[in-house]
């Protein structure tokens, strides 16, 4: 198997880079390549994290998941990309110096194409994407959430249309789902089909391998940003071993996973038994500071009071209500709100389907 500087035989393990795209002052921009490659035959499955250069613990998640020893009991390939947003990394931000725009919204979709001529980061999404597509059977891409957020496993509705029909989407719904449960950690919906595609969700890199690829993808949000969580972290590991043992690449189970910890108190089982969705809500109609009455983890019921909103002196002027069933992933960073800002992000009861047709 070739990829970037890589070329790895049955056996081998491998490390190398992925030329991006050139710098100005000379040199590429390169990404860090990882691959491990057993005797035997098996899948193909790609983990990649950084894509924001500042979620933290899925960039040690992906360099713990890969090493030389896996190539002794692993059926197939583990690609890794550590780090797909180097420039990000450099300066511990979000974006990359590219363009100050979410880095994870510029992967390809067939289905909507764009007179526009694709900017530096875009190029650098389609190079990294054509490899994906190329080789990839599975793909893991690693995220962090808000600070203080619980971990969650986001799975994106699968589209049907012109690609796939309706049938072909459901099956490619469930392979999904055997990554997903892999994790032990609550699976969260992504957005209903039409609020998915309104925020370009379709273009992530998990959302453009599943529904543009039909690649099964999972996007797995490892708590809050910028600090590796250790408990997150060992939890993860566990959890990528154990997709892989469950698409079939490893006879005998997954591997125990190295620098287990007992460090890190924010891995949750699902706090209810109905399905959620994920959603920024409930949001704040009056400007003040916002004052949480909740913490991630805590289950609501539509009309509770998530958080009070204050003047400056503390006056409360406003209550925030939720008006769903479900449970809170995380609080909104900052003291201030404006007229119709979230204060928090939940897991809302969802009772849509997982597979809708993209209109």
């Amino acid at each position: 198997m070739e990829i970037g500087t890589i070329d790895v035989s049955p056996g081998e393990f491998d490390t190398g880079w992925l030329e991006v795209t050139g710098l100005p002052t000379g040199g590429a921009e390169r990404l860090p390549l990882v691959v491990a490659r057993g005797d035997l035959e098996g899948p193909t499955l790609w983990l990649t994290g950084g894509v924001h250069g500042d979620e933290a613990t899925g960039i040690v998640v992906a360099q713990d998941v890969v090493h030389e020893q896996l190539t002794e009991t692993l059926c197939g390939t583990l690609v890794c990309v550590p780090v797909v947003n180097p420039a990000g990394l450099r300066r511990n931000a979000r974006t990359s110096y590219y363009g100050d725009h979410d880095p994870n919204r510029y992967f390809p979709d067939p289905e909507s194409d764009s007179e526009r001529p694709p900017n530096t980061q875009e190029r650098i999404d389609r190079r990294l994407f054509e490899e994906i597509t190329d080789t990839a059977d599975w793909v893991i891409d690693l995220h962090t959430a808000r600070i203080d957020s619980l971990p969650f496993v986001i799975r994106d509705r699968v589209l049907y249309g012109d690609r796939r029909n309706s049938d072909d989407a459901e099956e490619l719904s469930e392979r999904v789902g055997t990554l997903a449960a892999a994790f032990p950690f609550p699976t969260i919906r992504e957005y209903p089909a039409a609020e998915y595609l309104e925020e370009n969700l379709q273009r992530s890199t998990a959302g453009a391998a599943l529904n543009g690829a039909g690649i099964p993808a999972v996007t797995v949000e490892l708590g809050g940003h910028s600090v590796v969580d250790e408990g997150i972290r060992a939890a993860a590991v566990e959890g990528v071993y154990r997709a892989m043992a469950n698409v079939g690449m490893f006879d005998d189970g997954p591997p125990s996973p190295p620098n287990r910890t007992s460090i890190g108190k924010r891995v949750v089982a699902p706090p209810v038994e109905y399905e959620v969705r994920r959603a920024l809500h409930p949001r704040t109609e009056t400007a003040g500071l916002v004052r949480h009455r909740v913490e991630p983890g805590d289950v609501l019921s539509a009309g509770d009071i998530v958080a009070d909103v204050v003047t400056s002196t503390g006056k409360r002027i406003d209550v925030v209500e939720t008006d769903h069933d479900g449970f809170v992933i995380s609080r909104n960073e900052g003291l201030a709100v404006f007229e119709g800002d979230p204060v928090a992000g939940m897991a809302v009861r969802d009772d849509g389907d997982l597979v809708a047709e993209r209109s």
